[in-house]
């Protein structure tokens, strides 16, 4: 059980348009200049952007895998523990955080969390 920072990567690096920037402690994850995720290698977790009422699910479901990160123009960003999680449930939190800040003309062809857990 468990998810690389490595493989996270690939599942990132497999969504239409995703950017990262790296900085001293932690990388973020954009499309088109909107911000859908964090990485901090030192803690082994990422942020990921949610609905609100997913975040409050997540956390309530499996408080020592999620944990509320903030709440931020209607949207409920959630830490997740990368060593507490299997990959399927990442790649499909991964692919609704891209969603949620990817440009229409993306949208149209996305991945489904079966062609990021392959990649």
């Amino acid at each position: 059980m468990g998810v690389e920072i490595t493989r996270f990567l690939r599942l990132v690096n497999a969504l239409p348009g995703a950017e990262h920037k790296q900085s001293a402690h932690y990388t973020a994850f954009s499309v088109h200049g909107k911000k859908f995720g964090y990485l901090w290698p030192r803690t082994n977790t990422v942020g990921l952007k949610q609905t609100v009422s997913e975040q409050l699910a997540l956390v309530a479901e499996r408080p020592e895998v999620f944990e509320v990160q903030f709440t931020a123009a209607g949207y409920g960003w959630v830490v997740i523990a990368l060593g507490k999680i299997e990959l399927d449930e990442l790649s499909e939190l991964v692919l609704e955080a891209w969603w949620l800040s990817a440009p229409e003309h993306l949208l149209a062809g996305h991945p489904t969390p079966a062609d990021l857990v392959e990649a």
